[in-house]
C-alpha cells in the first residue's frame, strides 16, 4: 500500500485565501482554522474506510474477530514489540495494566502532575495511591530527580507520560526503575510512533499504553486503546482481565472487564497505520515550520528539541507564553479565527478530586498558566502557519 503523502491543505479553502509570509490580513469571511483537522484525512481515506467497514459488515462478526487479531499483529510488528492487547479505550490500558503487574491498595506509584486525569485516575481506580513528582520546565515531562526523591517502601511503579508526543528519557528512567526494583508502565496515549534511544515509545517499559481516541496521531473513528509488553505473563493477564478475567468463556478466574475493541474500529485503524510514519513526519515539519516562524519572539517559549536519536511526533505544539500574557494572546487568536487549546490549566493535583491533599508542584502550576498548544496536523498548509505565526507575532509585540 503507498503511504498518504502530505501535500498542501484544505481548511475550508483558506489557504487559497492567505499571501505572502506571516500575513495578517484576514481573507473575507474567515473560517475558524481548527486545532486539528481530520476532514482532509477522511476524505483522501474514504474509499478504503467504506471498503474495509463494509468487509466487517459482510462477514458479520463485530466483536473479538479477525479484525482485532490481525491488527494487533500488525501494530505489533511496526512498534518492535511481542505482544499487543487491543482494548476499549487508553484509560482501561492504563488500568489493566496496573492490574496485570498486582498493583493494588496500599501501593505507590509515582506519575506527574502534568497530565490528563486519566494516568493518576488509573491509579486511583485499582485503589493504589497516586504520588506525583513536579516536571522539567524544557520537556514538560516528568523530572527524573524530582521523581526519584519521592520513591518510598511503598512505591511499586512509575507511570511515565510521553507528553505532547515528545518521548521521555527512557534509558535513565529504566535505570532508575531497574535499581530500585519497580515496574515501569509507560502511558504514550500522545506519543504513537514517537521513538527514544532507537526503540519506540511504549515498548521499553514493562508494558505501554496507547489511546486511539479519534484526535490522537493513530487515531480511531470512536473510542479505542492498546497495551503491550514483551512478556508473556503480563500480556496473558491483559488479555484475561479486558474479558470479564477469563481464558475461556464462562470460566472466569478473576475479575476484570468488558474492555474489547470493536472490529469496526480495528478494521479502521487497519487502513490509517500504513500511513503513521508519514503524517508523523507531516508533524514534525509542520513543527519545523512553527520553530522558524516563532523564533526569537520576546516572551515566547517554543517546544525544546529532542537529543539525537529521539524522534518526537508533535501531538501538540505546545509553545509557553510567559509573564502572565497567555490568556490575552489566546483570546488575539480567536479573534482572528485561530483556535488553540491550553493542556492543561489546572495540574492533576489541583483538581477537586486530589486537592485536599495539599500538594505543590511549582513547574507544573506554572506550566499550566503558560502553555498554549497551536494547530497542526500533517497536512497543514505553510501559509495556514504563516497566518497564525503573524498573528501571534502581533499579539506578542
Amino acid at each position: 500500500m503507498e503511504p498518504l503523502r502530505i501535500k498542501g491543505d484544505q481548511t475550508n479553502g483558506i489557504a487559497g485565501n492567505l499571501k505572502g509570509s506571516g500575513t495578517t490580513t484576514a481573507p473575507e469571511k474567515l473560517p475558524t482554522i481548527p486545532l486539528l483537522d481530520l476532514k482532509r484525512e477522511v476524505a483522501e481515506l474514504k474509499p478504503q474506510l467504506l471498503q474495509a467497514i463494509e468487509g466487517v459488515l459482510d462477514e458479520a462478526a463485530f466483536i473479538m474477530g479477525n479484525q482485532v487479531k490481525q491488527l494487533e499483529r500488525e501494530v505489533a510488528e511496526y512498534l518492535g514489540t511481542k505482544h499487543a492487547i487491543a482494548l476499549n479505550s487508553g484509560t482501561d490500558a492504563l488500568v489493566i495494566a496496573l492490574l496485570a503487574a498486582g498493583i493494588g491498595p496500599g501501593d505507590e506509584v509515582v506519575t506527574t502532575p502534568f497530565t490528563f486525569f486519566a494516568t493518576a485516575e488509573a491509579i486511583s481506580r485499582v485503589g493504589a495511591e497516586p504520588v506525583f513528582a513536579d516536571v522539567d520546565p524544557l520537556t514538560y515531562n516528568l523530572d527524573l530527580d524530582d521523581l526519584e526523591a519521592v520513591i518510598t517502601p511503598r512505591t511499586k511503579a512509575i507511570l511515565p507520560v510521553h507528553l505532547f508526543g515528545r518521548p521521555l528519557d527512557m534509558e535513565r528512567l529504566m535505570e532508575l526503575a531497574r535499581r530500585r526494583g519497580l515496574v515501569v508502565i509507560e502511558d504514550t496515549a500522545q506519543a504513537f510512533g514517537a521513538e527514544a534511544g532507537g526503540r519506540k515509545a511504549g515498548t521499553i517499559g514493562d508494558m505501554g499504553c496507547y489511546s486511539f481516541f479519534p484526535s490522537k496521531n493513530l487515531g480511531a473513528y470512536g473510542d479505542g486503546g492498546l497495551l503491550v509488553t514483551d512478556d508473556p505473563e503480563l500480556a496473558e493477564a491483559a488479555a484475561m482481565l479486558r474479558t470479564h478475567g477469563s481464558k475461556r468463556k464462562y470460566y472466569n478466574e478473576r475479575v476484570g472487564f468488558n474492555s474489547r475493541l470493536d472490529e469496526i474500529q480495528a478494521a479502521i485503524l487497519r487502513v490509517k497505520l500504513p500511513y503513521i510514519e508519514d503524517w508523523n513526519e507531516g508533524r514534525r515539519q509542520a513543527a519545523a515550520r512553527y520553530h522558524e516562524l516563532l523564533r526569537n519572539i520576546p516572551g515566547l517559549m517554543l517546544p525544546s528539541e529532542v537529543p539525537n536519536g529521539d524522534k518526537q511526533v508533535f501531538h501538540q505544539y505546545t509553545a509557553r507564553v510567559l509573564n502572565g500574557r497567555r490568556d490575552a494572546v489566546q483570546a488575539g487568536l480567536a479573534e482572528a479565527g485561530i483556535s488553540s487549546y491550553v493542556y492543561y490549566p489546572l495540574p492533576v493535583h489541583q483538581l477537586p478530586v486530589y486537592a485536599d491533599r495539599n500538594l505543590t508542584f511549582p513547574l507544573a502550576e506554572r506550566l499550566s498558566q503558560e502553555v498554549l498548544s497551536l494547530p497542526i496536523w500533517p497536512q497543514i498548509s505553510a501559509e495556514v502557519q504563516e497566518y497564525i505565526a503573524g498573528h501571534i507575532r502581533r499579539l506578542m509585540g
